[in-house]
Order: structure tokens, then C-alpha cells, then sequence
């Protein structure tokens, strides 16, 4: 039996022995572990370690050497983490080259909400670390415009926590919490969206308010402050710096910069303003009629020239490489990504390794209990301010988020805990950009201010939507589901990324596109499905005697309609066949290996026994004369 026909048979054994139990699917062809009585009751963190009281001095002083050496560890690889992250931003800018500066300027799309929504998140997903209220400021767009667009973007963050959990994919049971804490975050953004985007549209609720706050103070521009960037710009700027005058100048639709490379090139400059004669091409075109004179063909008026001197290049790996920006930013992409998982892998393996024996119960402790009544309420907000404070600090909801999923998954965080530490990082995101809006230029100020208070603003109003009252928790109990899926079928959790990030925005980005008619008609008998199907399912688990005999479950449609188990079996064939191939592949490969090698010893042989060449020519006959009369016998029998 051939290597291949061998590995297919383990296989299908192994299929039905799985098959034989329901608690299984295919996919424990990768890892066979027991299922927990319940998968969200946190686990229990012990310490397998010798007792403190059970050492002597010198294991002590090791001990804590140790401990000392996992926190430096570990805050190094944080800071890794987090320039791998600001690295990856610069990539997809140069990859994604000057695509958003050329979608900003088309207005007649972005007067769309959908649309502007669309983009938002897309855009979000290629400028991660980018801040969309100044890029939205610092084209022509009006606060009106920009407002599906700053939707868009709080969607568009919540990509990289869930990315992160997907490197816990290797336990089933961490893989669970872990992408159900990444995803608490998107389905809070996205059902904001889906309540305040219509409201947004029928009333202008958000630019309105916003409009009355910006216009009862009298703010002036100040600076904005750097607090994170301060540690990382070293590192990340000594392997690129871009040039982000160049999206905004291609968004104003400056022909100049639509031929710059975003890799910056010169770090200091000097720019000379003098007044000079310059040749216009009639007297309209002069800068005062008192500055205007006519000399035979020719016009000249008194203008401001500004010409730029450069004094120092920058010290980037880039600097003097002559690659496209395509180039450059694919291998920081690849090597960006590398360092981000291995970052990862690393920090959930150092906690897992700290976060044992007495310290991991005290921390899980004070995270987790909440205050005694009559006060436990308050213990939600105060998790709130700690995320929006801890965002303050890091300057980015993405990284927050991004440390506290692992921290789920290993079971210190709960899911109901990670929630209102997540709300509270949308509103510490939303502090920085306020702060940066104020650090604009006078005549932007307004603008900048009030795009930034419209994000706070619609932070606050999905709070208030989806936290105060314990039933209207809704992301919570879906984020669950999702991982109850996830932690059964992990493949699914690629196809939720898949479709919630790139898919379905895309398909309302096509269906905008095509007019309202085509819009509604697709959309609305859609969304009404979708209704349905929830209100049903609702009935089913709560009240099914309200329902008709036929749809108190859904065994009267096809197994693939309402289960996940015939994907599961295909993505489980699918698995088996790649295996099988690559087995045979290598199998194949030693046996041409040692039919080479085999070869090559006969030709040895061979040559150094007969050194006569006519003796070794009629030994060559012999043998084939032998090989043929051995086909022959065989073809007999």
C-alpha cells in the first residue's frame, strides 16, 4: 500500500472514530481536549511551584532575579509590540501608496453616508495608527461628511484585538474567551452604528450638538501632546519616517505631491519667503491692481516666493534606498508582522508563566469583584475611566485593547470586565484626538474640534445605549455566541474577519454606490430576514409555544442552512488532503532520494570492479537479460 493510500486510511479512522462522539467536530483532528463544565467560568490559576515559605535564601534571591527578568521581558516586548504596530501602519501607507488622499477628494461619494461609513472603515484598516479626525480635517470635506466617515473608523480599530486573539487559536477553551473579548468591542461598535447612523441622517444629532459646544467656547490652537510617541519615534523612526503632507496634499488635490514618494527623504529643511517679480498671464491674475504692470506682451506683479532649502537627510534604514513605496512597503509589512505575532506568542507565554499561584489570584480578584451592595453598579464606570485612562496614556485604543485580549483569554479578565474596559478605551481614544484637534492651525481649529467632540460624542451616546441597564448589554451576550462558534469551528473565526471587515463593507460600499433604489430594494428585504430569523430564535429558546410546530426548530431546512457541521466536515477533508498531500509529497521526494542514492552506489560499484570496459559492458547485458526474464515470470503468474 502506497504512503498516501496509508495516510488517507488514518485519516478516515480517525474521522469516524471523532464522528462517533457528538461533542466532537473535525476540527479536534488538531487538538482533542475536554470540554469544560461551563467554558466561561474562569479557570482556576495554581501554583505548581515550591511554596516562598519552602525556600532557602539563595532560592529566594532566584525567585526574584527571575521575576524581575519576566517583567523586563515583558515590558520589552510590549514596546516591540507596540512600534511593530506604529511599523505596520507606515506599511500599509506605502503599500496602500495615495489611495485615501484620491477617495477624499471625490465629495459626490462621501455626500453618501453609507458610502462615507464604507470608507471610514476601510480606510481605518489600512491607517490604523493614522488619526482620521486630522486627515478628514485636512481635506475639504464639511463636518457633515465627515461624520459616517468617524463612524467608520471606530469600527475599522477594533480589527487588531481581534486579530490578536487568533494567536491563542491553539486551546479551544482560550480561544473561546479570547476572541469573544476581541469581539465585544466590534459588535458594540457596530450595533452604535447601526442605531446612531439613521438617527445622524434623520436629525443630525451628533453635528448638531457638537455645533452648539464648539460654538459657545472661545477655544484657541495650543499643542497637542506626545506621550507614547516620545518612547517609540526612536526606534520606529530610525527604521522609516513617512511624509504625511503628502496624503493631505494629495486630499486638497495639490498636483505636487501626487508625484512624491511618502518616504521622506530630508528631516530638517529651511524654507526662504522673499518678494519677487514674477511673469503672470494677464492683469487679472496680479496680486493688487497697485502691484501690477504691463510691459509689451508681458505682465508682472510683486508675489511672495517661498523656495525650500534641505539642510539634513533623515538617518532611516530607507533613506538612500531606491525602491518604490510598493517595495518598501511590502517588506516592512512582512517584517512588522513577524515581529507583531512573535510579540505576541511571547507576551501570552511570560504571562501565562507570571501570572501563577498567589499573584494571579489577587489580580484576578481585584479585576473581577465587584464593590458591595449597594455600590456594585459603580464597578462598571470605574473599569470605564480605567480604560479611558489607560488609553490616554498608550494614545491608542488599538493597543489597549490589543493587552488586555490575551489577558482574557488566559482567564485573569472576565469578558464582563474586559467590556467596560473597552468602552472606556473608545472614550480615552477620543480625549487624545481632542487634544491633538486643538493643536490645529486657526483656521482648521473649528472644524478639528468639532469632528473630534463628534467622536466623543458618539462614544458616549453607544455607552449609554448598550451599558447602564444589565439587559441592554447586548455585545456581551453576542461576543459569547460568537465564541461559543469560534471555540467549536475555529476556522469560523477567519471567516468572521473575513466578512465583518472586508466583505460586507464592501458589498453596502457597491450597493451605495448603485443608487438609494438599488439600496433599498437589496437592503430592507435583507435586514427584514435578518429580523425574522432573530425574533424566531428568540421564541425558540424563551417561548415555543408561540410558535407554529414547524418553526420551533429548524430541522425542516437543509443541514447547511442551519448548522455549521457539513463546513466542518469540509474544512476537515480539506485539512486531510493537505496532510495527505504533503506526506506524499515528502514521500516521494526520499524515495527519488534514495533511488539516487542507490544509483549512484551501483554506478561506484560497478566502475571500480570493472575496470575492463567490454567486462563491464557485458555485465550491463546480463543483467538486463536477468530484469526481462524476471518481467516475464511475473507476467505469467
Amino acid at each position: 500500500m502506497c504512503v498516501c493510500s496509508r495516510t488517507k486510511m488514518v485519516f478516515f479512522l480517525m474521522f469516524i472514530e471523532i464522528k462517533a462522539s457528538p461533542a466532537h467536530s473535525t476540527a479536534a483532528l488538531i487538538v482533542d481536549e475536554p470540554e469544560e463544565t461551563d467554558p466561561w467560568d474562569l479557570p482556576e490559576l495554581k501554583d505548581a511551584g515550591v511554596p516562598w515559605s519552602a525556600l532557602d535564601t539563595k532560592g529566594k534571591v532566584l525567585r526574584v532575579l527571575i521575576s524581575v527578568g519576566k517583567l523586563i521581558l515583558l515590558l520589552g516586548f510590549l514596546y516591540m509590540f507596540v512600534c511593530s504596530l506604529d511599523i505596520l501602519s507606515s506599511a500599509f501607507q506605502l503599500v496602500g501608496g495615495k489611495t485615501a488622499g484620491d477617495i477624499f477628494q471625490d465629495n459626490e461619494i462621501l455626500s453618501n453616508p453609507l458610502a462615507g461609513l464604507v470608507i471610514g472603515v476601510l480606510v481605518t484598516l489600512l491607517y490604523e495608527l493614522l488619526p482620521s479626525t486630522s486627515l478628514c480635517v485636512s481635506t475639504v470635506l464639511t463636518v457633515q461628511v465627515a461624520v459616517p466617515i468617524i463612524m467608520g473608523t471606530n469600527i475599522g480599530t477594533s480589527v487588531t484585538n481581534t486579530l490578536v486573539a487568533m494567536t491563542q487559536a491553539g486551546e479551544r477553551n482560550t480561544f473561546r474567551r479570547a476572541f469573544a473579548g476581541a469581539t465585544v468591542h466590534d459588535f458594540f461598535n457596530w450595533l452604535s452604528v447601526l442605531v446612531l447612523l439613521p438617527l445622524e441622517v434623520a436629525s443630525g444629532y451628533l453635528f448638531v450638538v457638537t455645533k452648539l459646544i464648539t460654538d459657545s467656547f472661545e477655544i484657541q490652537s495650543g499643542e497637542a501632546p506626545d506621550l507614547l510617541n516620545v518612547i517609540t519615534d526612536p526606534l520606529t523612526e530610525s527604521i522609516i519616517e513617512l511624509d504625511a503632507s503628502v496624503i493631505s496634499g494629495i486630499a486638497t488635490d495639490d498636483p505636487e505631491a501626487k508625484n512624491k514618494s511618502l518616504i521622506k527623504r530630508w528631516c530638517q529643511t529651511f524654507t526662504n519667503t522673499t518678494l519677487m517679480n514674477v511673469t503672470v498671464p494677464g492683469p487679472e491674475n496680479c496680486t493688487s491692481p497697485s502691484l501690477c504692470w504691463v510691459d509689451g506682451n508681458y505682465t508682472f506683479t510683486l508675489k511672495n516666493v517661498s523656495q525650500t532649502y534641505n539642510i539634513k537627510k533623515c538617518t532611516h534604514l530607507f533613506v538612500d534606498v531606491n525602491l518604490s513605496d510598493m517595495a518598501v512597503g511590502l517588506i516592512l509589512l512582512a517584517l512588522s508582522l513577524l515581529v507583531l505575532c512573535s510579540c505576541l506568542i511571547l507576551i501570552v507565554k511570560l504571562l501565562n508563566s507570571m501570572l501563577k499561584g498567589q499573584v494571579a489570584v489577587v489580580i484576578k480578584k481585584v479585576l473581577n469583584t465587584n464593590f458591595p451592595f449597594p455600590f456594585g453598579w459603580v464597578t462598571g464606570y470605574i473599569a470605564i475611566l480605567v480604560g479611558a485612562g489607560m488609553t490616554f496614556i498608550v494614545q491608542s485604543s488599538s493597543v489597549f485593547t490589543s493587552a488586555i485580549t490575551p489577558l482574557v483569554g488566559i482567564g485573569v479578565i472576565s469578558i464582563e470586565r474586559a467590556y467596560p474596559l473597552c468602552l472606556g478605551s473608545n472614550i480615552g481614544t477620543t480625549t487624545t484626538a481632542i487634544l491633538a484637534a486643538m493643536a490645529s492651525p486657526g483656521e482648521t481649529l473649528a472644524d478639528a474640534l468639532q469632528i473630534a467632540l463628534v467622536h466623543f460624542l458618539f462614544n458616549i451616546s453607544g455607552i449609554i445605549l448598550w451599558y447602564p441597564i444589565p439587559f441592554t448589554r447586548v455585545p456581551i451576550r453576542l461576543a459569547k455566541g460568537l465564541g461559543n462558534i469560534t471555540g467549536k469551528y475555529r476556522w469560523f473565526a477567519v471567516v468572521y474577519i473575513i466578512c465583518c471587515f472586508f466583505v460586507l463593507p464592501l458589498l453596502i460600499f457597491a450597493l451605495s454606490l448603485a443608487g438609494w433604489k438599488v439600496l433599498v430594494g437589496v437592503g430592507v428585504p435583507l435586514l427584514i430576514m435578518l429580523i425574522i430569523i432573530i425574533v424566531i430564535n428568540i421564541l425558540q429558546k424563551r417561548k415555543p409555544g408561540w410558535l407554529p410546530a414547524v418553526l420551533r426548530s429548524w430541522d425542516f431546512l437543509p443541514l447547511w442552512a442551519h448548522s455549521l457541521a457539513p463546513c466542518d466536515k469540509a474544512v476537515g477533508v480539506l485539512i486531510a488532503k493537505c496532510c495527505c498531500c504533503c506526506k506524499c509529497c515528502q514521500a516521494a521526494s526520499d524515495d527519488q532520494e534514495d533511488r539516487a542514492e542507490q544509483l549512484e552506489n551501483n554506478k561506484t560499484t560497478h566502475t571500480a570492479v570493472y575496470d575492463n570496459h567490454a567486462m563491464s559492458v557485458e555485465n550491463e547485458a546480463e543483467d538486463g537479460m536477468k530484469i526481462e526474464l524476471n518481467i516475464l515470470k511475473m507476467t505469467t503468474l
